[in-house]
């Protein structure tokens, strides 16, 4: 039995007709905040995100299952107009709409802003899309590797000597659904003040774009693009990955006092001396000498000998974990962010927490991910439906529930 929702967003409920991941996320951000995300997927299979396998637990997508906890789902077959009108009923007294379909979708379903708002004028219709509702580009096809490459992210991504690299985590899909979230709010602080709904638009190609703050900042002023660095950062120095006796660490020494401080930790006074790297504006003109000197003293102490010195001397300093080592670290755990559902079928899972807290109404997360059309029933209860309405929008196809999951994915 999942516990009942808690979070500052708990009056606040959302329709999720979104797949995969950019809209997913947004629907999770604000499921983990409180709100009552029912999740609408197509009646031929359900969220595409299903099928990507492996892995799974006992059967069960675990890229699903992390995407989705905390929703409620409903499977509709929404070019049905029974299964659109049970969708409308849905929209008249929700706060939130969130869909990630290329442009014109809903429209074509006819259930595009300007339709909804007739039914709700109070409605918040979030669009996530590969590169906004307006442009030259409105009517193409986004994904997080084109969004990356076009934003300018792969330009700077990787090493110097080497080709553009895409950045290891899907950035473009995860800010456009933090992006359509905060949007969310925004709208949502409007209406509870004024009662209106209104659009909300962002992209992955803007999400991936908001990633280049400092390198945008250096091309306005310079007219160049600053290019790829590895690990280095652009405006300071040292600032980045050093290779140590037996692996690797990441030091932030880039204000003068950390640097002071790091010459301390590798005794080595003669270094500040030295009108190469007395000041930053020096060190960053000779960053590759720098880097090259720098990794003679690190390679001399292990990764573990170098991080007790550089924390008891107050400079920060910190490992390059892998993701099992990330998940398992005692700083993860103490911030709650491996939370565990209880799943019908896949049994306990593992997912990512919340990572803000509230101290008033936190939020978190109390539920799995629902297995397909598993809330059916319960959603339809709710809109008023009676048992004979039900059972006829079941055997019509307009709705499916959670028995039928294995028919529909055929």
């Amino acid at each position: 039995m999942a516990q009942e929702r808690k979070g500052p967003l708990k009056d606040m409920r959302v329709i999720e007709l979104a797949h995969i991941m950019a809209g997913p996320v947004c629907g999770l951000m604000l499921a983990d905040l409180g709100a009552d995300v029912i999740k609408v997927e197509k009646a031929n299979g359900g969220d595409d995100s299903r099928r990507f396998l492996p892995p799974d637990i006992n059967g069960e997508p675990a890229a699903f299952l992390m995407m989705n906890r905390n929703k409620r789902g409903i499977a509709l077959d929404l070019k049905s107009e029974a299964g659109k009108q049970v969708l409308l009923r849905l929209i008249k007294d929700a706060d939130v709409l969130i869909e990630n379909y290329r442009r014109d979708t809903m429209e074509k379903l006819g259930l595009g802003y300007e339709e909804l708002k007739k039914v709700n004028p109070g409605l918040i219709y979030c669009e996530i899309s590969g590169f906004g509702r307006t442009g030259p580009y409105k009517d193409r096809a986004g994904f997080d590797l084109i969004a990356q490459g076009m934003s300018g992210l792969m330009d700077i991504t990787g090493e110097v000597d080497r080709g553009p690299a895409k950045v290891g985590a899907p950035v473009s899909d995860t800010t456009a659904g933090i992006l359509g979230a905060m949007g969310c709010l925004a709208a949502y602080t409007h209406k509870l003040k004024t009662g209106e709904g209104q659009r909300v638009d962002t992209s992955l190609f803007e999400a991936a774009i908001t990633h280049t703050y400092w390198q945008s900042a250096i091309c306005f002023a310079t007219g160049a693009s600053p290019g790829r660095m590895g690990t280095a950062h652009p405006l300071n120095a040292p600032y980045q990955t050093f290779e140590t006796k037996d692996g690797w660490i990441n030091i932030g020494a880039a204000n003068q006092r950390n640097w002071e401080r790091l010459l301390d930790c590798l005794d080595a006074p003669e270094l500040g001396e030295d009108p190469r790297f007395s000041e930053n504006t020096s060190r960053m003109a000779n960053l590759d000498t720098l880097v090259e000197v720098l990794t003679v003293y690190f390679k001399k102490r292990s990764t573990a000998e170098w991080l007790e010195a550089l924390e008891e001397a107050g400079l920060p300093a910190g490992p390059v974990f892998s993701i099992s080592e990330m998940l398992q670290d005692p700083q993860t755990i103490a911030r709650d962010m491996v939370p565990e559902t209880q799943h019908p079928i896949a049994g306990p899972v593992q997912t990512i927490g919340l990572p803000v807290k509230l101290s008033g109404t936190p939020g978190g997360v109390v539920r799995p991910a629902p297995q397909f059309g598993q809330h059916s029933h319960e959603v339809l209860q709710e809109l008023g439906y009676s048992v004979e309405e039900i059972d006829a929008l079941l055997d019509d196809g307009a709705v499916l529930a959670g028995e039928e999951k294995a028919e529909a994915a055929q």
